[in-house]
């Protein structure tokens, strides 16, 4: 259960909700460009583009759920239970795993165009990182300012889909959320008018009932078109503290509450933690269900030409 959108006011930014029922050791992590990064069935990348954002270490090796590179080209991976299907190994294909790929991705392209040209040959394949750390079901929002994609590894193979809308959660697959949110056309932020009837005389009795009906629940259909409506009439001055300020807004009406989502095994679902990326800039700013003051780690306060990664605490005081 996740929710990833972007936003364009001056800066180009890209964040996410990540919702789970227990935490995962996150931290922020920044992968510099000479930090080796091995992959199980192509070769290793020894020099590549540096990258920020939330990521589990195991075994040395950063684990990515969202991250933006010094390009500005932001992915992240959402959860995609029941659809995500990871394939055999084909050999005229580039394997990879899905693990593998916001590193594979983020290390060597600088736009979504770059992005595409290589996944025409991508196969991504059912091979664990490790054998207790079995694979996520995900698939993925890519993005840059000028555009987005959506990623989706599925029975028939890998497939891409244009996502003009800037917004990603969860199941079913993408083009549903496309032809769903036609279903909401008639919403608006004006003040409405009667449209009912000519013959009546009907007025609003309250502030905001053009967009009467937009769903709040915590299904991954009603976060979509929650998200879509108010990323697409959100207002922000252009700045830098209005924009991640705004930003955060948007994601706090689509967060969880502990209680109030159960799993199928009778666990809670909340959001852990929310993320904002100026991936103009490679600052990362956070917020986490315990801290909800906004903090930040500026990936060009560090040496970026280094072999080893800087990996960051989440933090408990107010740095914004």
């Amino acid at each position: 259960m996740c929710t990833s959108f972007t936003y364009l006011n001056n800066d180009f930014y890209f964040g996410r909700n990540l919702d789970l029922d227990c935490s995962f050791g996150e931290q922020v992590v920044i992968t510099p460009r000479n930090f080796p990064l091995p992959f199980a069935e192509t070769k290793t990348l020894n020099s590549h583009f540096a990258y920020i954002g939330m990521a589990t270490i195991i075994d040395h090796m950063p684990l990515y759920a969202e991250a933006v590179n010094e390009k500005g080209l932001g992915m992240a991976g959402l959860q995609f239970t029941g659809n995500a299907v990871y394939h055999k190994t084909k050999n005229d294909k580039v394997n990879i795993a899905s693990f593998e790929i916001i590193p594979w991705i983020l290390g060597q392209c600088q736009h979504v165009q770059d992005a595409k040209k290589l996944l025409k040959d991508v196969n991504i394949i059912d091979t664990a990182f490790r054998p207790q750390v079995p694979n996520s079901p995900l698939h993925w929002i890519l993005a840059d300012k000028e555009e987005c994609i959506v990623i989706e590894s599925v029975k028939d193979g890998l497939k891409i889909y244009d996502n003009p809308i800037g917004v990603l959660t969860n199941n079913p697959e993408f083009p549903f959320h496309q032809m769903n949110l036609t279903q909401y056309l008639s919403l608006t932020k004006d003040y409405p008018n009667n449209r009912f009837s000519s013959n009546l005389t009907l007025s609003p009795y309250a502030n905001g009932m053009g967009a009467f009906g937009l769903p709040g629940d915590a299904s991954s259909p009603s976060r979509f078109v929650h998200t879509a409506f108010l990323k697409h009439n959100l207002y922000s001055d252009g700045s830098e503290k209005d924009n991640v300020h705004q930003f955060f807004r948007v994601l706090n009406q689509v967060a969880m509450i502990k209680g109030s989502v159960l799993t199928e095994n009778n666990t809670m679902d909340y959001t852990i933690y929310s993320s904002c990326i100026n991936a103009s800039k490679g600052i990362y700013y956070y917020t986490t269900y315990q801290q909800p003051s906004i903090c930040y780690v500026d990936m060009h306060r560090y040496p970026l030409d280094e072999s080893s990664f800087f990996a960051f605490d989440l933090q408990k005081g107010d740095l914004f």
